[in-house]
């Protein structure tokens, strides 16, 4: 398996072998559905609420008599069946959205994901990629030069320079290997992958 080298200018230079374990898998659209469906439920926070029918605000006095009204009986206004009455099964902030997705199962379906990036021809190989300031402007000039716009960069490093340059960069993501994950990698437009990086996908993913 071979992947574009791109210059400084975000042109073909030439080829670069890549491992078929990561970047050579065959499509498995089920499994990449799964893990990014799993990724995005274990972000989830717990934190809505709903009330049931003895936390709303009510009274207990029998809202009309029992019989001779044509209305079906009722006891007090918090009936769920009531407009503004309590909650059958209520929503609890201690609700857990979380997903198990096994080892084994993740890797594939990450290495089933740069596999259709390179096939696509959306993913990239640079030597290195690094900014000697810690400057927005200079990082921002680097990725014009390149005509990239919409990008996640995995580098084998990102030291403070390269953290601070691009925080501010809107659609710019610059991440260490471990920190890729399934969204991001469906989600942006172009992924570049440094070769020091490559290698360490190769030990998480292969």
């Amino acid at each position: 398996m071979q992947l574009e080298l791109l210059n400084d200018q975000g042109q073909a230079a030439s080829k670069v072998d890549a491992p078929e374990t990561v970047f050579g898998r065959e499509y498995n659209e089920a499994l990449i559905h799964q893990i990014v469906v799993a990724y995005q439920a274990n972000a989830r926070q717990g934190t809505r609420a709903q009330k049931d029918r003895e936390q709303v605000k009510h009274s207990t006095k029998k809202p009309f008599k029992q019989k001779g009204t044509g209305n079906a009986r009722a006891g007090m206004t918090s009936s769920p069946l009531w407009r503004g009455g309590g909650r059958i099964f209520p929503n609890m902030p201690d609700e857990n959205f979380t997903q198990k997705i096994n080892k084994k199962m993740y890797r594939a379906g990450m290495a089933s994901i740069f596999s259709q990036l390179a096939r696509e021809g959306r993913l990239a190989v640079v030597d290195s990629f690094k900014v000697e300031t810690p400057k927005t402007k200079a990082l921002a000039a680097k990725f014009k030069a390149m005509s990239l716009d919409n990008v996640l960069v995995i580098a084998d490093e990102v030291d403070e320079n390269l953290y601070l340059a691009s925080r501010n960069l809107i659609n710019i993501l610059i991440v260490e290997p471990r920190y890729a994950d399934p969204v991001s990698l469906v989600n942006f437009k172009k992924v570049l992958v440094t070769k020091g990086a490559m290698d360490k996908l190769k030990e998480m993913f292969a």
